[in-house]
């Protein structure tokens, strides 16, 4: 089981399968911080301060954020996809063949067509 923060683009049906497969997922909302437009950086701090990893589909600021900001709990960036049950497994994959996650970028990628 992982602690896990999605942040707001994470979409929730894919949050609520990471909970169904035994995860401990919060989101902002959770955290009373929905819809104040939260800026990244302050989104990895807060994950980074509580010891979770940050779930997104926003890859290119995280990206950046990561070498900027190398000591975090891990992040896992995803490319979107509608169909969340899918994503969720992909994520659920990607942590167990990446059990240690501390200052890892972690990329989760859509099936080839």
């Amino acid at each position: 089981m992982a602690l896990l923060l999605a942040d707001e683009n994470f979409p929730m049906p894919a949050v609520e399968a990471l909970r169904e497969f035994g995860h401990d997922v919060q989101t902002l909302l959770d955290l009373d911080q929905a819809g104040l437009a939260v800026p990244d950086d302050e989104v990895l701090s807060l994950a980074t301060s509580l010891g979770r990893i940050v779930l997104t589909l926003n890859r290119k600021d995280f990206i950046r954020l990561h070498s900027i900001y190398p000591n975090h709990a891990g992040i896992i960036i995803c490319k979107a996809d509608s169909n969340f049950i899918s994503l969720a497994n992909r994520v659920d994959n990607c942590l167990e063949a990446n059990p240690d996650t501390r200052g890892q970028l972690l990329r989760v990628q859509r099936p080839a067509s």
